[in-house]
Parts: C-alpha cells; sequence; structure tokens
C-alpha cells in the first residue's frame, strides 16, 4: 500500500511551492515536489503518493495531461488529484472532472490551511 502521508506537490511557482509544503509538512505530510508536469508525472509514478496536487499551467506538460496519463494508468488511477489553478473557465474544470479528478480549487480563492484541510478530507483523515 502507498504511503497514507505522502503527497506529490507539482506546481511550477516556487513561492507558492514553499508554501504548501510548509504547510502539509506541518500537518504532518511527506511532501515530494515537483516544478514541471514531466517530472511530476515522474515522481508520482515513482512515489505512488496518497494523493497529488496539481497545478494546470506548467512547463514541459500541462496539469490535465498529468492528470489525463495517472487516470489512463491502472497503477495511478485511484490516487485521488486535486488540481490548483488560476483558471476559472468551465471547459478546463468539465475536463478536469471527466479525467476524474478529486477537487479543482482557484488558487486565489485559498489560504494554505484550506488546502491542508481539503488535503485531509479527501484522505479521509480529520
Amino acid at each position: 500500500m502507498n504511503n497514507p502521508s505522502r503527497i506529490v506537490l507539482v506546481e511550477d511557482d516556487k513561492i507558492l511551492s514553499e508554501a504548501l509544503y510548509t504547510g502539509l509538512a506541518d500537518a504532518g505530510f511527506e511532501v515530494e515536489r515537483a516544478f514541471d508536469g514531466e517530472s511530476g508525472l515522474a515522481m508520482v509514478l515513482s512515489k505512488k503518493p496518497a494523493l497529488v496536487l496539481l497545478n494546470i499551467l506548467m512547463p514541459k506538460m500541462d496539469g490535465l495531461a498529468v492528470a489525463e496519463q495517472l487516470k489512463n494508468n491502472p497503477e495511478t488511477k485511484n490516487i485521488p488529484i486535486i488540481i490548483l489553478t488560476v483558471l476559472e473557465g468551465t471547459k478546463l474544470i468539465a475536463r478536469a472532472l471527466e479525467l476524474g479528478v478529486r477537487e479543482y480549487v482557484i488558487k486565489s480563492n485559498l489560504k494554505v490551511d484550506d488546502i491542508v484541510k481539503r488535503v485531509k478530507e479527501n484522505l479521509g483523515l480529520k
């Protein structure tokens, strides 16, 4: 079984990545970070985390392409994915949900604590 406290954070914004990393680590999660879609995908495949936090707009491979690859892979299809993005387009949200993404979160609407809370909820933790 994969480590229930391991999370892969794929976010190219270094400041946001650092803030989320700190918030999640302080909440007891083991956080692995990637700063582009390609290395994020590779990290998820090798680490088999309990959950993936994924940005959409990233270098090398966008988050929806990463999500699609993960959901089409029998080894990773059941890993919950939370999309973190600045994009609010309904087509993008529909596409993400179609791919099986658990939540679609607009970054500007949330604080780090809110994201930590959502991660815990998605993992069935209090």
